[in-house]
């Protein structure tokens, strides 16, 4: 299973540091994240396009859906230790926004958008 650990200017797979997380972005997959260590922040988008920040710990499990745009970052402690779990082959490329147009970010205004809003 694919684990990533991160701290300040460190991190594995290897990335371009915490910036690339903190980017916002969606992925054509699932993202699914258990936190077995340490602390930090999911951002993601209300319907509204405003933020709202998931504290994540040890033991959360986290799944956001694909076409979301989000970000991550660190909180004070400036480690966490998360296991990614993916439904088939694992994909971890990021699509940064805008991305209006791609599929997965339309299926996802269709699927939790349009209809929560309707």
């Amino acid at each position: 299973m694919p684990h990533l650990a991160i701290t300040m200017g460190w991190s594995l797979p290897p990335v371009a540091g915490i910036k690339t997380f903190f980017e916002e972005h969606l992925h054509t997959d699932e993202e699914i994240r258990l936190v077995q260590e340490g602390s930090g922040y999911f951002d993601v988008r209300d319907h509204q396009d405003r933020w709202v920040r998931i504290e994540v710990v040890k033991g959360d499990l986290i799944v956001l859906p694909a076409g979301i745009y989000h970000r991550f970052t660190l909180d004070s402690k400036n480690y966490i230790k998360a296991l990614r779990l993916f439904v088939g082959e694992p994909v971890w490329t990021p699509i940064n926004r805008p991305a209006d147009d791609h599929p997965k970010r339309v299926q996802y205004l269709e699927a939790f958008i349009v209809k929560a809003t309707a």
